[in-house]
């Protein structure tokens, strides 16, 4: 445990000594291109698998507050569909949050 503290106490010192200097570090993107490509071809699927999910999700709750109102059973699923909603956002908004918050 006090390793632990000594550690976080040398990484604090260094770290106040870059930003008074103003030198602080900026590191490089160094990772292969043939990996990038790969990457970014499963992040492109993944997005829009789920934005298909995000479709069906709206689709089948739909379809399920059709067949309770016709029934006479209450609203229910204004919540489902709220919560199929806020994913799609998150779905649709996850590529430029990221890029925002990393580039």
């Amino acid at each position: 445990m006090l390793n632990a503290i000594a550690n976080a106490h040398v990484q604090l010192a260094k770290a106040h000594v870059y930003l008074a200097d103003g030198n602080v570090p900026k590191p490089t993107r160094n990772a292969p291109g043939e990996l990038t490509g790969k990457v970014n071809t499963v992040l492109g699927i993944l997005a829009w698998a789920g934005t298909a999910a995000g479709v069906a999700g709206v689709l089948i709750t739909g379809a399920m507050m059709a067949i309770s109102m016709r029934r006479g059973e209450g609203s229910e699923h204004m919540g489902r569909l709220g919560m199929v909603l806020g994913g799609c956002v998150l779905v649709a908004t996850a590529g430029p949050v990221v890029t925002f918050v990393f580039a």
